[in-house]
């Protein structure tokens, strides 16, 4: 249940007028109060001798005899609405539900005999407009700070009370809803999209690439869009906005934005908090070889969960910032074919980025700067990396989505789980072409060496160990310990530990998520070796995969 608060007004019998009327579309059907502030409110609706002036004159009352005292903005308007799914409300419910807004709203407390004058209209089956004038009994203003907050967490009891939906709802840290006017104008035009939608994706990824301030409105220039920079007089920067070249008001002027509203941490002292420089941290190592970013930036994304169970609220919201930084610059450097998936999901976690919580921003800079590397470093000629990647940041969001759900963060939960969904489809379409090939590998290994790996597993994970040895993947991964072993690696801890990560109930392979897995942990080079430890010579007979011992996506 939404409860919807206008700007307040100036004209009762007009916004009356729009309630009893038919709608813009002939939408309103059988307009007629459900209850009033004392019961024998005059009704248009079902009253013949009854008018719209004698209701409009009976709320005012109060307003004329209040005089200059009282506000000129004295229409108090909110539309209480159901979800589609919910059953019909009799009118009985719906004036208790009234009732109920008005007392949490401050605009009528219960048994206040001198509270604001007010009806319910309902013209509808799913929703009511509830109408007050905001001057009181003793003729003063009614106490209805934070009323929309208020009514919001009127309707959350209301629904759990009424066996009604739940519906998620948010902390006022989402970005700004582009307006209808803004809508309009972008269907006017044929976009999809509204320019407040476009720029806020350009300023997010532009910040996401920058090592600096000044390299910020670099990019953000390079993109062709417009940036004008305020200062102080002191010359220090005081903000930004931005506009598209081609999207201009009555005038034939640029429609500007200011960062701040694109989205509360786009404003400029948010940008410049995660742009600020630090001590640099040393280089990543593994085994004793430099790390790429590719691989720094998985690094870092697969301690995001344990960060998130382990640390406090601050450092938590800072590792969910840079995890969105890195979906943002995904886009910039992924293949053209997993772009779609990518933007969906960046753009849905883009609302469980913010919180109420304050990040401390300087815990997360060593992944930050690993995530502007991979930006600038080449992309891997293979899939592999991509997939090992896709797979971490997987893993991560869905840490996420747990973090805000333990925190009653219902919008940014909902969010993630979101763009869970869709980078869960991107990985799937990156994992085919690598796994194939480690699949391959795989069948090549020879019958004492499969024995050898189906005997580890089974040690490492008796649990598991069944399921994974009947999977199509199992060859992939078979390779992929033997390989471990190779490289010096103990693969029964690295299996430990891989399992140990969240995620794997949804998985569709174990086989699969865990060869990802062990290529991180173990540092492997996702580039195939030309001859494999323990395999046999290829032949007519192990081909390219068939459909039947081809691996299933996963996830």
């Amino acid at each position: 249940m939404i409860a919807k608060i206008g700007k307040a007004g100036a004209d009762t019998r007009g916004v009356l007028r729009y309630l009893y009327g038919p709608g813009h579309a002939n939408e309103h059907t059988n307009p007629h109060l459900v209850a009033s502030w004392d019961d024998f409110a005059p009704d248009p609706g079902r009253d013949e001798t009854a008018t719209l002036t004698q209701l409009a004159t009976a709320l005012d009352l109060r307003v004329k005899q209040a005089g200059d005292r009282a506000p000129d903005q004295h229409v108090w308007h909110c539309s209480v609405r159901s979800a589609p799914e919910d059953r019909t409300l009799s009118d009985g419910e719906w004036a208790a539900i009234a009732r109920r807004v008005l007392n949490a709203t401050g605009i009528a407390p219960a048994g206040d005999p001198d509270a604001c004058r007010w009806v319910a209209v309902r013209h509808a089956d799913d929703h009511i407009h509830i109408v007050a004038t905001k001057v009181r009994g003793d003729l003063t203003p009614p106490r209805n700070w934070n009323d929309y907050l208020r009514a919001d967490k009127e309707c959350a009891a209301i629904e759990k009370e009424y066996g009604l939906r739940q519906v998620v709802r948010g902390d006022r840290t989402a970005a700004k809803r582009p307006s209808r006017a803004e809508q309009e104008k972008a269907r006017r035009t044929g976009s999809a999209t509204t320019p407040r939608e476009r720029l806020r994706t350009t300023v997010r990824t532009a910040l996401a690439a920058a090592t600096s301030t000044e390299e910020f409105f670099t990019i953000l220039r390079g993109t062709n869009v417009l940036v004008d920079i305020q200062h102080f007089p002191s010359g220090d920067i005081r903000g930004y906005k931005v506009a598209l070249p081609d999207d201009t008001n009555a005038k034939g002027e640029p429609v500007w934005f200011s960062g701040s509203t694109l989205s509360p941490d786009l404003s400029y002292p948010k940008i410049s908090e995660r742009l600020a420089p630090t001590e640099s941290a040393p280089v990543g190592q593994h085994s004793g070889r430099r790390r790429t970013a590719w691989q720094q930036v998985a690094d870092a994304a697969a301690q995001i969960p344990d960060v998130l169970a382990q640390a406090d609220d601050a450092v938590g919201q800072a590792r969910i910032t840079v995890l969105a930084e890195s979906l943002d610059a995904l886009l910039l450097i992924a293949p053209s074919s997993y772009r779609p998936q990518l933007a969906q999901a960046a753009a849905a976690f883009e609302r469980a980025n913010r919180s109420r919580i304050r990040a401390r921003h300087q815990q997360a800079q060593t992944t930050r700067r690993a995530i502007k590397a991979i930006v600038r470093e080449p992309a891997p000629k293979d899939g592999a990396l991509l997939a090992i990647l896709l797979d971490t940041l997987l893993l991560a969001v869905v840490a996420a989505q747990h973090w805000h759900q333990t925190r009653d963060h219902d919008q940014q939960a909902e969010a993630a789980r979101q763009a869970a969904e869709h980078l869960r489809a991107a990985y799937q379409a990156a994992a085919v072409q690598p796994l194939t090939v480690i699949h391959q590998r795989g069948l090549r290994l020879t019958v004492t060496v499969q024995q050898q790996q189906a005997a580890l597993v089974r040690r490492a994970l008796p649990d598991l160990a069944e399921q994974i040895l009947t999977e199509p993947g199992w060859p992939a991964l078979a390779a992929t310990l033997t390989d471990t072993q190779a490289a010096g690696h103990d693969p029964a801890g690295l299996l430990t530990q891989a399992v140990r990560h969240r995620e794997l109930v949804t998985a569709t392979s174990l086989s699969d998520v865990l060869t990802w897995r062990l290529h991180r942990l173990a540092g492997l080079n996702p580039e195939p070796t030309p001859r494999a430890v323990g395999t046999t010579t290829p032949s007519r007979a192990t081909g390219p995969a068939t459909h039947a011992n081809r691996p299933r996506r996963t996830r």
